[in-house]
C-alpha cells in the first residue's frame, strides 16, 4: 500500500461524513427526512447504503481512485459480506483510511482545535487489524492568528506521532477556511509551522497532508517535496467541483481528496445507469485535475 500511496495516479475519495454531517449529506443526496431517524441506527444504515452504492459502482475502482476515507461506523460494517476496508483493497485496489477525530472544539485564537478523542488507541488497533493503511483528522483555521495556527499544527502532529506508533500513516488536515478574509496569510503561517514539524520527524515517521486548495499556485510545493511526506492531497473546502478542479490543476504534485465535489449530482432513487454515468463523470474530472497537477 505504501508504494501505491506514494506514487500511483488517482485521488482520495472522502466518504467520511460522521454523525453531525450525515443528515446534511443525506439531504443533498435526496433521501426523504422520514426515511430514517437522525442519530439512530436507521440513519447509519441509510448512509452506509449511500456509501456502498458509490463503492460498488463500476466506475469506482483503483484505476482512478487511490484511496478512500471512511468513518468508524463504515469501517465496522460490511459490503457484500466483506469488511469495508478489506473490500476496498481486495476488490477495488483502493487504499482504506479511517477518520478518527470527534469533531471540532469551539473557536479560540481564530482556530478550532480537535475535541479530545476518547478510545483512540482502541480505534487505531482495530483499524490496523482490519487492514487500514492510515487515518485522517481535521481541524480548522478561520483567521491568521499565529498562536492559534501553531496550536493546530502542534496538536495534529502530536496525535500524528501516536498514530504512527500503531503502524498507520496519519493524514494531517489543518483546513484553512476558504471564506477567511486573510486566507493567503493563514496559508503562509500554516506552511511555516508544518515545515518545522516535518523537519522534526524521525526517519521512519511518515505523514500525509490534506490541505485547502491554496490561493498562491504551488504554495505547498516544499511540503510535497519533503522526504517525510508520503503525499499531499487537497480538500475542496466548499468550492464547487469545477472550481476545485480548476484550482487543483495548477498545483504541481497535489492530488484531490474531495467529498462534496465527488458526490455532486448523485441522487437517491436514480437508476444504476444514470447514477454510474454521473459518478463516472465526477471521477474522470477529478482524476484529470489531479493528473494535471
Amino acid at each position: 500500500m505504501m508504494e501505491r500511496a506514494k506514487s500511483a495516479d488517482g485521488f482520495l475519495a472522502a466518504l467520511d461524513q460522521s454523525g453531525g454531517s450525515t443528515p446534511k449529506a443525506l439531504k443533498i443526496y435526496g433521501v426523504p427526512d422520514d426515511a430514517y431517524v437522525s442519530g439512530e441506527e436507521s440513519m447509519y444504515e441509510m448512509v452506509h447504503a449511500m456509501r456502498s452504492r458509490i463503492i460498488t459502482a463500476k466506475p469506482f475502482t483503483g484505476e482512478k481512485i487511490l484511496g478512500a476515507i471512511l468513518f468508524e461506523n463504515t469501517m465496522d460494517r460490511e459490503i457484500e459480506g466483506i469488511p469495508t476496508g478489506q473490500y476496498l483493497w481486495e476488490k477495488k485496489n483502493i487504499i482504506p483510511f479511517i477518520k478518527i477525530d470527534k469533531g471540532l472544539a469551539d473557536e479560540e485564537n481564530g482556530v478550532q482545535l480537535m475535541k479530545p478523542i476518547p478510545g483512540l488507541e482502541d480505534l487505531l488497533k482495530r483499524a490496523k487489524a482490519k487492514g487500514f493503511f492510515g487515518t485522517k483528522m481535521r481541524s480548522v483555521i478561520n483567521s491568521a492568528n499565529e498562536q492559534g495556527i501553531k496550536a493546530i499544527v502542534d496538536q495534529q502532529f502530536a496525535i500524528g506521532k501516536q498514530i504512527i506508533s500503531f503502524g498507520l500513516v496519519p493524514i494531517i488536515e489543518p483546513e484553512v477556511n476558504i471564506k477567511a478574509d486573510d486566507k493567503e496569510l493563514c496559508e503562509d503561517i500554516l506552511k511555516s509551522r508544518i515545515m518545522e514539524q516535518l523537519d522534526q520527524l524521525g526517519d521512519d515517521e511518515k505523514v500525509m497532508l490534506k490541505l485547502t486548495l491554496p490561493t498562491k499556485v504551488n504554495h505547498y510545493r516544499e511540503c510535497i517535496d519533503h522526504p517525510k511526506v508520503v503525499r499531499v492531497v487537497a480538500l475542496s473546502g466548499g468550492y464547487s467541483r469545477d472550481e476545485a478542479n480548476e484550482i487543483l490543476a495548477k498545483q504541481k504534485g497535489m492530488i484531490a481528496s474531495f467529498s462534496r465535489a465527488l458526490a455532486e449530482g448523485l441522487v437517491y432513487g436514480s437508476s444504476d445507469e444514470e447514477y454510474e454515468s454521473v459518478l463516472a463523470k465526477s471521477i474522470d474530472a477529478i482524476y484529470e485535475a489531479s493528473k494535471s497537477g
